[in-house]
């Protein structure tokens, strides 16, 4: 079957990449279309050929490495001074923290020197020819490996690293003081806990109040098998560090029966068989409220965590990994019951330097 050709067919001696010869034969065309235009002539800069414009960029990158260190310092002083509640009027922003305001103006001035310090330099003073990097295996030969030895100390000498002392120093004091605006911050993760984890608003004569009446506490109040929620005297609900204070200083007092108490020192520390342990489980913290009076077992609702009030706390079961802290009570000469002191070791979750 002969194929149809129509009229709108191209004829073969006219595609792209053939030709007519001289004598009539078809000949390939040898021309490629997209022919490597190869590198322009290179130009040199009027830094190349001028020393003084090249002192005068090296002061310019100069000066912006000196600016960046000097924001860098306004950055610490700026953090250090300035009020974390002073506000300023700034237009169009209107009424912001004068403190975050400051912060980012000179980190961000900081860096930004540094990067225009870095451009400016590799513009104005560093080599600019035109290199061809050609293609090549990932395993480095011993030639190829002494070619980009010899290729990083031409590409030093070219940077003008050492010959332009002033470019250089000034940019090492810029890269050496700005990573200390991140030290700074590091100082909002909180303030210092110094040994405040060690301490709570427990301390020798505070009376022991009643959390939900707010009343002191006497013996006859706390009946055999009774649970009761206790806080230091003159902790009050509406005050600013109460939170702070009664996770720390939240104290369950229980009544038991002397002759029930296995460990000596819970049985010296207490009065009467009235028993005082912090309520803060040792493992993550949370509340112990859960009082098993037949076992005199204490609950943890968050992990089951389980103590024994009649044996110093001690965990018999859960994830814990340390006693309630027992705190030291008596009776003071109007009959309420007192703390003898702070508690003896630190409340709550387990800490590195706990002891």
């Amino acid at each position: 079957m002969s194929s149809h050709t129509g009229s709108h067919d191209v004829p073969e001696e006219n595609l792209p990449g053939r030709r007519e010869g001289a004598h009539g034969e078809v000949a390939t065309r040898a021309e490629n279309p997209f022919a490597d235009p190869g590198l322009p002539p290179h130009e040199p800069r009027i830094q190349d050929i001028d020393e003084r414009a090249a002192k005068r960029s090296e002061r310019v990158v100069a000066l912006l490495f000196t600016v960046s260190m000097l924001a860098t310092i306004g950055f610490i002083v700026a953090y250090v001074l300035i009020p974390i509640d002073q506000y300023i009027l700034v237009w169009p922003l209107g009424e912001i923290s004068a403190l975050n305001f400051t912060l980012g103006l000179t980190l961000g001035t900081a860096l930004f020197c540094i990067g225009a310090g870095a451009v400016h330099w590799g513009r104005t003073l560093m080599s600019d020819h035109e290199l061809i990097g050609e293609r090549h295996p990932v395993e480095a030969d011993a030639p190829t490996k002494e070619k980009v030895l010899a290729d990083f100390h031409q590409g030093a000498k070219e940077s003008q690293i050492g010959r332009r002392k002033l470019v250089r120093n000034t940019m090492f004091g810029a890269l050496a003081l700005v990573p200390l605006s991140g030290v700074v911050l590091l100082r909002d993760l909180g303030p210092l806990p110094e040994d405040k984890l060690r301490h709570t608003a427990w301390e020798k004569g505070k009376l022991l109040v009643n959390q939900n009446t707010g009343e002191p506490l006497r013996p006859e109040d706390v009946t055999v098998g009774s649970l009761v929620m206790v806080q230091p005297e003159g902790l009050e609900e509406g005050s600013h560090e109460f939170q702070t204070e009664i996770a720390k200083a939240a104290v369950m007092l229980i009544r038991l029966e002397p002759e029930d108490i296995k460990d000596k020192q819970e049985l010296d520390w207490s009065h009467e068989g009235i028993v005082a342990f912090s309520r803060i489980c040792t493992h993550v913290g949370c509340p112990v409220t859960l009082y098993e009076q037949q076992t005199h077992h204490v609950l943890c609702p968050c992990h089951q965590s389980t103590f024994d009030l009649a044996d110093g706390a001690r965990v018999i079961f859960g994830p814990a990994g340390h006693p309630l802290p027992q705190l030291r009570i008596s009776v003071n000469e109007d009959g309420f019951l007192e703390a003898q002191g702070d508690f003896a070791e630190p409340v709550g979750p387990t800490f590195w330097e706990r002891g």
